[in-house]
């Protein structure tokens, strides 16, 4: 016997088209849910590598700043035994100087002229005293300007009193101290490195 069908072909074809799409368009559905929760997942282990590199990062930033902390206060120490070191290498080569300073000061003096007071302000000199004439206290301003240690000799005042039975001028002068310029130029000459 013959089966005739007499359901329409074409109304099964587009049955069976309809439930292939409906299938796939399941599919799909699954398919873009998989993919958001795995681009999702991707993307909080994303996150979290780059917060684990940011705390990475912060702590070797934290590190550094306590090295950069330590180097500065190494620093600031060291500025501070240089400038110790440069007053103590001061004070040494100054140490000479007072004893030169007042070796030329004598050497420099006439007779007939007597010393009462030497002020120094940097590197001016006020000295004041008596002499017997004025010619004296005239020797005395070219034996400064001729010392190696003393510059540019200027008479402040001269007053010539005669209290005394003899006739004596109290002077000012002020002069400039060569006294650590001579003697480290003194040093060179010499080839001594300390004095």
């Amino acid at each position: 016997m013959t089966r005739i069908n007499l359901l329409d072909w074409r109304a099964e074809r587009r049955k069976r088209r309809q439930q292939r799409f409906l299938a796939l368009l399941a599919l799909a559905a699954i398919a873009a849910i998989l993919v958001v929760l795995f681009g999702d997942l991707g993307m909080q282990q994303a996150v979290e590598y780059q917060r684990s590199r940011n705390d990475f990062l912060q702590k070797q930033i934290a590190q550094i700043d306590a090295q950069i902390k330590e180097i500065q206060e190494l620093e600031k120490v060291r500025r501070n035994l240089i400038e110790r070191m440069r007053v103590i290498e001061q004070l040494q080569q100054s140490r000479s100087a007072t004893v030169h300073f007042f070796d030329e000061i004598v050497n420099t003096l006439p007779d007939g002229v007597y010393l009462t007071s030497l002020k120094q302000n940097g590197k001016e000199v006020t000295i004041e005293g008596v002499a017997e004439s004025n010619g004296r206290i005239s020797a005395y301003m070219k034996n400064l300007d001729a010392s190696p240690w003393f510059k540019d000799p200027k008479l402040v005042v001269i007053k010539t009193s005669t209290k005394t039975k003899f006739r004596a001028s109290d002077f000012t002068l002020q002069v400039t101290n060569l006294t650590q310029q001579a003697e480290s130029s003194n040093q060179v000459a010499t080839g001594s490195g300390s004095p």
